[in-house]
């Protein structure tokens, strides 16, 4: 089931999709695009945070899974 979200920009809003948008992209398909964008930074945000995490794994002293 479709889920409509009701969107005023402001003037900054518009500016940002203004600029933000390809060449006959409609609004709809450049805020999807944006939102596609955010989910990639936050997955982005959380490799590096795991990387930083296990920056000092040793894996040379686990046994062959295989």
């Amino acid at each position: 089931m479709p889920t409509t979200i009701g969107f005023r920009p402001t003037p900054e809003d518009e500016r940002i999709l203004r600029e933000a948008a390809r060449p006959k992209e409609s609004t709809s398909e450049t805020i999807r695009r944006a939102l596609r964008l955010l989910d990639h930074e936050r997955w982005l945000e959380q490799f590096h945070r795991d990387a930083q995490r296990l920056r000092d794994e040793d894996l040379t002293n686990e046994p062959e899974a295989w």
